[in-house]
């Protein structure tokens, strides 16, 4: 690898971890999501510092060509990254169906409540979500 390619991909490098670092710092990124954009930097800096690791990790490896290394590497990173997803996205899944059930226990439990007030004569007031709507007949659904 040259000497102008190196510097090239530390400057991009460098440049790709501090803009996770300012994402983080701004709360765009929770910093639980950042870390492996922060490992796959970090692995992409050392690498591009001392390029004969990804030849060492090849022979260590059996694989025929560094590049191919380099393939199976960003192919282990994509898999990193997807399992984390799909570990967030179950978690959130998770929530979402809760916090739906505890809506819809809330709800009934306000239809009862509003039931025993009608029932003991106090007049209850439509909330005004249902009744904002121009269109005749329309409700909406909170």
């Amino acid at each position: 690898m040259s000497p102008r390619l190196q510097i090239i991909i530390a400057i991009v490098t460098a440049a790709a971890f501090f803009y996770i670092g300012d994402k983080v710092r701004t709360r765009v990124i929770e910093l639980k999501y950042a870390l492996v954009w922060f490992l796959l930097a970090l692995v992409l800096f050392i690498m591009d510092l001392a390029p004969t690791l990804l030849e060492r990790a090849a022979d260590l490896l059996g694989v025929t060509l560094p590049i191919n290394m380099l393939t199976l590497l960003g192919f282990g990173f994509v898999l990193i990254i997807l399992y984390s997803f799909t570990i967030v996205l179950t978690n959130e899944n998770r929530r979402t169906k809760r916090l739906t059930q505890e809506i819809a226990l809330l709800n009934k439990r306000i239809g009862q409540l509003e039931n025993a007030l009608e029932e003991a004569g106090i007049e209850v007031e439509k909330p005004v979500s249902e009744t904002a709507d121009p269109r005749p007949g329309h409700k909406i659904k909170v």
